[in-house]
């Protein structure tokens, strides 16, 4: 077969090791030159149920998933029910007999007995490096660099684990050579350069270029992986790393953090974050920094645990009792992952209010590639002053913003409290000094730096598809493939508040199409709310899934009717 791209989908049990196969696979991808996206659904448990992993490679850079399956490899009875929609008469399917033909399929059965071939090596343990020759063999890739990464992994283990797992894998090429046409595509060089990452390391490689030095959090998925991202990273970039004993003991450890001249965050998803809302709160009168990475799945309360929407903006928005200013992020690429992640600790720390970085499932669990950064542009800002005796940490501005102290730095007393308060951080119940507080806090928003709005396409537009966040990548590739040269994308990075060219971007539009992935389109009430502007059609989808290419170019298409 000879295309732009295809898609090879992996489909097991939890605990079978599927990502011990797509975690050497993508390298081998990236080291032969391939553009590879990767991306996982899980069900909630630790063993059993069905698992699949989708990995995309291409001639060209791909971020996004397609529900159109090239090769599906079957490691369990299960494995195929779910897939039987993606599948047609092109597709090679591959595995055991007995999980493949059960099923009536379109797809070109290819069974091998992976089991059988195992059990000359003694275990079926070694069948994950058995798939990775096979995959090997059937893209073309450099086995070099899995003979070098598998005496890496396995070196501890003894020479004879080693040699075996060697031996999995050419065991694995050499069925691959029976099969009857492989997957051909040109290599590019210049993927080799470029780096492997997640959208949550992406999220932790932010946190590290903005300085953060302190995150305390409560595993809670799919934010737990940032937290192990800068676990990993503490001792070689000085962060301080504490497993709260909850989300509410979590902020306030953030907010002390902070108070004491630190740069904290906390990562969370919806039920934890729920238990924030004080603390979200307390940062908002006490005018305290805090990064908040909120981590979306689909709710209300557990909803499912380990699937994906974008239905916590609301939450992120008024989180908190009161009036007081914050700011919102959507990344939609990994690197304006890093961009934005660096960006709110910066302004954070400059304008002193609690800003959220919006991620989910999805996003945070993709695996991507990426140019390199430089990194010497994202620089870190600190706003701390050294207080003289007769200091006031609430002193009343035309900017609203205060000189922040901390501490033991200067002469002054840094005072803050929970109470509304004077200037000097004292407790107060005049109705004066209520005013002018908060009249002052919210004036801070008149400061605010914005992200603007990016827009993909023509500039003279006609149709513009309003999107924020992780589906930025399937919905420009489905552009693309519709071809129409009147569209454009209008993708939201700071979606609150809304940028100022909010409304001449999207008045400009003869029609406005809103994507989200969510049951409300969240992004459009508050557009309609702030703006009064609404949407000729709406492209929503909360079943825990994300939205792939196709399904996102058939209802644009759909949509311009």
């Amino acid at each position: 077969m000879n295309k732009g791209s295809y898609s090879v989908v992996l489909s097991g049990e939890a605990g079978q090791g599927l990502k011990t196969i797509e975690s050497l696979f993508m390298a081998l991808l990236q080291k032969s030159g391939y553009h590879a996206f990767l991306y996982k659904e899980f069900m909630s448990r630790v063993r059993g149920g069905n698992n699949t992993s989708e990995i995309r490679i291409a001639s060209t850079a791909v971020s996004a998933y397609v529900n159109k399956i090239d090769l599906l490899l079957v490691f369990s009875k299960d494995g195929l029910d779910r897939l039987l929609d993606r599948i047609d008469e092109d597709t090679l399917i591959v595995g055991e007999e007995m999980y493949i033909t059960a099923k009536k399929t379109k797809g070109k059965l290819h069974p091998i007995p992976i089991v059988e071939h195992m059990e000359k090596l003694g275990s079926q343990i070694y069948a994950n490096n058995f798939v990775n020759g096979l995959l090997c063999d059937l893209f073309f890739c450099d086995a070099t660099y899995a003979f070098e990464a598998i005496e890496k992994q396995f070196s501890k283990k003894g020479e004879e684990v080693v040699e075996k797992n060697r031996q999995a894998f050419q065991m694995g090429q050499e069925i691959g050579k029976t099969f009857n046409g492989t997957f051909k595509l040109p290599p590019d060089p210049a993927v080799k350069k470029r780096y492997s990452l997640s959208g949550s390391e992406a999220i932790g490689i932010g946190a590290l270029a903005g300085g953060c030095n302190f995150i305390a959090s409560y595993p809670m998925s799919p934010s737990t992986a940032v937290l192990v991202y800068l676990s990993k990273h503490a001792r070689s970039h000085g962060i301080v790393v504490e497993q709260a004993e909850d989300e509410i003991a979590a902020i306030n450890m953030g907010l002390g953090a902070w108070y004491a001249g630190a740069r904290a965050m906390v990562t969370t998803s919806g039920g934890g974050f729920a238990l924030m809302g004080e603390g979200v709160s307390l940062a908002g009168i006490i005018e305290s920094p805090m990064v908040i990475h909120l981590a979306q799945r689909p709710g209300p309360a557990t909803g499912l645990p380990t699937r994906t929407e974008q239905g916590d903006l609301n939450l992120a928005i008024y989180a908190g009792q009161g009036d007081f200013p914050r700011i919102i992020y959507a990344p939609g690429t990994f690197e304006d992952a890093i961009r934005l992640t660096h960006r709110a600790f910066e302004m954070a720390d400059a304008f002193q209010v609690p800003v959220f970085v919006l991620t989910d499932q999805y996003f945070l669990d993709s695996e991507g590639q990426l140019d390199p950064i430089d990194f010497s542009t994202l620089t870190v800002t600190n706003n701390i002053v050294k207080t003289e005796k007769e200091y006031l940490r609430y002193e009343l501005t035309p900017s609203g913003l205060s000189p922040r102290g901390i501490p033991s730095f200067g002469e002054g007393l840094v005072c803050v409290d929970s109470d509304e308060h004077t200037e000097e951080g004292r407790i107060t119940e005049s109705a004066a000094v209520r005013v002018s507080m908060v009249d002052k806090r919210l004036r801070k928003i008149e400061g605010y730096k914005e992200v603007e709005v990016e827009i993909v396409g023509e500039k003279d537009y006609e149709t513009l598809v309003v999107l924020w966040g992780s589906p930025y990548g399937a919905v420009k590739e489905a552009v693309e493939r519709i071809g129409d040269k009147t569209i454009a994308i209008a993708y939201f990075k700071q979606v609150f508040p809304l940028p100022l060219a909010t409304r001449a971007i999207l008045s400009k539009a003869k029609r406005r199409i809103l994507v989200e992935n969510n049951a409300t389109g969240q992004l459009g009430e508050l557009i309609a709310r702030d703006l009064q502007l609404t949407f000729d059609a709406k492209i929503l989808k909360y079943n825990g899934f994300a939205f792939s290419v196709e399904e996102l170019a058939t209802q644009i298409k759909g949509a311009l009717k």
